[in-house]
Parts: structure tokens; sequence; C-alpha cells
């Protein structure tokens, strides 16, 4: 398999969440060429649940890829740019596919005593295809016994395995906030109910919590990115919307967030005579690698020699920690070099790290860890 030309060829067909239909395609066309003897497939929506039979299997090894990509527009200046206008594999997920497309053909092409699992999630980026995809009947009949994945990253050089015990990726939540007030003529202030001050007052206030509420010795991020409202500058605002995000390292800090929000919103109902709503959008469960898995990984990269590093906890959220929520194993970045970063309309990955993201994939699935 030519990984690059895989990887181009999947760049250029980005799909959002659930919609992931010419990919799915895509990829059954790469596995049906791989030897069919031992391979069996399931589609679930647009994802795809593919087993390697094992030889003599006692267990069932899991590894999954995400699948989806991002309402970015592309800014990469490649000849393989994104053919999917306002839509790009700005997260690397093409490279996450590739790599997973690689070390299935090493596996049918040499079987192992157990079975092996290959996830090919969808929607990972929104609105969450983990836990309905696990939930399914497909899923449950070839539940892994233990299941590891990988992210790419740009803080770490190309090929470079970065890993730790423990907490590696953030709980998150998305967070939307609608207020509804009483619109009307500027010159009329007195009249109105003004959702836009209201709004401006509520992140303002909010800006304390991390400060004031979370311990300094638990880590935790409310940001809001977007705010708007109104339709005209001479026109009070009868509704206005924040959106934003809360990323923490444990589930306590996260709850505590959301009651100081709600607080804070029913504050500002009050005191600016407004109504409100909230939604959090998609919540993801925190990355938490198991010492059983991660420490045979660590020691299996120094035996082979493999660049590794033991890396420090991030606020990335990943749905993949729902798979190890029920399932143990871990998560490890591969390094792809300097670049702009994840989520970048200018990302550009070092296309050197697919062949060695295959080798450790491959090659720790083959030593039967």
């Amino acid at each position: 398999m030519d990984y690059r030309a895989v990887r181009r060829a999947l760049h250029q067909i980005p799909e959002i969440g659930f919609e992931e239909v010419e990919t799915q395609a895509f990829l059954l066309d790469q596995i049906r060429r791989m030897p069919q003897e031992r391979i069996q497939i399931k589609k679930w929506k647009t994802g795809l649940l593919v087993r390697v039979e094992g030889t003599n299997p006692s267990r069932t090894i899991g590894f999954r890829t995400d699948i989806d990509a991002l309402p970015v527009r592309e800014n990469t200046g490649y000849p393989f740019q994104s053919q999917h206008e306002g839509k790009m594999h700005a997260c690397g997920h093409d490279f996450h596919m590739t790599i997973a497309l690689g070390a299935l053909e090493q596996i049918a092409q040499n079987p192992i005593k157990d079975h092996v699992l290959f996830i090919f999630q969808p929607a990972e980026e929104g609105p969450g295809g983990a836990v309905p995809m696990m939930a399914s009947g497909a899923f449950q009949e070839w539940k892994p016994d233990f299941i590891f994945a990988l992210h790419v990253s740009p803080e770490f050089p190309a090929g470079t395995v970065a890993v730790r015990e423990g907490i590696l990726f953030a709980n998150t939540s998305e967070l939307f906030i609608d207020f509804y007030g009483k619109g009307g003529h500027a010159a009329y202030p007195h009249l109105t109910y003004d959702t836009l001050v209201a709004a401006c007052h509520f992140v303002v206030g909010i800006q304390s919590i991390v400060a004031r509420r979370v311990s300094p010795l638990n880590s935790a991020v409310l940001t809001i990115g977007k705010m708007s409202g109104g339709t005209k500058q001479n026109i009070i605002a009868e509704h206005a919307r924040v959106e934003g995000t809360i990323r923490t390292l444990d589930q306590e800090t996260m709850a505590l967030i959301k009651d100081d929000i709600e607080r804070q919103v029913k504050a500002t109902e009050i005191a600016y005579h407004c109504r409100s709503r909230i939604d959090y959008g998609a919540n993801y469960y925190q990355v938490y690698n198991h010492k059983k898995y991660e420490q045979p990984f660590v020691d299996f990269c120094a035996r082979k020699a493999f660049p590794y590093i033991i890396c420090d906890a991030a606020m990335t959220g990943e749905d993949f920690g729902y798979f190890l929520k029920e399932i143990p194993g871990f998560m490890f970045w591969l390094g792809v070099g300097k670049t702009a970063g994840l989520h970048s309309s200018d990302f550009k990955p070092d296309e050197s790290a697919l062949e060695q993201g295959v080798r450790v994939v491959s090659s720790f699935i083959e030593e039967g860890i």
C-alpha cells in the first residue's frame, strides 16, 4: 500500500460527522484489496467494524480510528487539497485512517493468534460517534478485550510517540447559551430588555469561575469563543447567543463549573430581565490510559527503539475516552513535526510519520501484548 497516496486521496474527500459516505466507500475499496480469508466486515452507519480472525483466538485486540473531518475552509496550498468546499481534514483523521489501513493490511497478510478488530468510527468531532457505536449490536458482538488508538500532534517530531499513564486528554463540554429579552428602538432603551448587554455582563462574570471557584491545584479551561446578537445598529437586540467550551482534568471540576455557570445565568436573568436556555452540546469523557497496557507499550517502544517520550496531559478532547471508560487500554500521540496547530486551515503534517505509525501499531499488535 502506498501510504502517502492513500492519505492524499482521503484528504481530498473530507466529510463531517455521520456524512462520511464517500469516505466509507473508499475505505471499503481499500480493504477489499487485502487478503480476504480472515477478514469480516460490518457496516455501522457511515463507519466500519473490520475483524481479522485469529489463528487460535482467546481474546480480541481493538484498534480505533476516527474518520470524520471539520467544517474548515482549507488553506494549505496542497495540490491534493479538499474537493469538498468548506470541509477539511484539519485534525489529521486522514492520517489516522491511513495508519489503520496500513496496520490492517499487515495483520491481514500475517494474522496473529488473537482476533483483531479495527474500528473506523464516524463523528468524533461531533456530535459524537463513540457512544452510539459502542451500544450497537455489531460492536457488542465483536467487543474487544483491550483497545488502543493514536492521535497525531504537531507538538512532537515526526514519528515520535508521546504517551503517559492516567489522564492524557481532558473532559470536555461544549457550551451554548441563548438569552431572550425584549427588542426595540435604540432611542427608547427603557422600553426594552437588552440581551447584548446581558450577554456581555455574563461573559465578564464567568471569568471568575476558574480564577476563584476552581482549586489552583486542578486544571480547567472555560472559554467563550463566539458571541452574536442583534440585527441592526439602531435596534436593541431581543436575542443574544454565546458559544464556548469547558475543559477539565476531572469530572468533579466539570460539575462544579457547570453548576456555577447555571448560577450566573440565573443571576443574569434576574438582573437583566431576560430568559435563557443552556445547551451543553457534545460532552466527551476524559481519555484515561490504563497502566496495565500503557506501561507495556512504553516498554515495547524502548525495546523496538521507536523514539518516545512521556508527555504531559493535554486539554484536548476525544470521544475515545468513552471506549476507555468501558474497555481497558490507552491512547498515544504520534508526532507529525512542526506545522500549524490541530483544527487550523493550514495544518500540514509531515507524511514521513505515516510509515512509522503503521510500524508502531502493527508491530505492537503482532507482539500480542
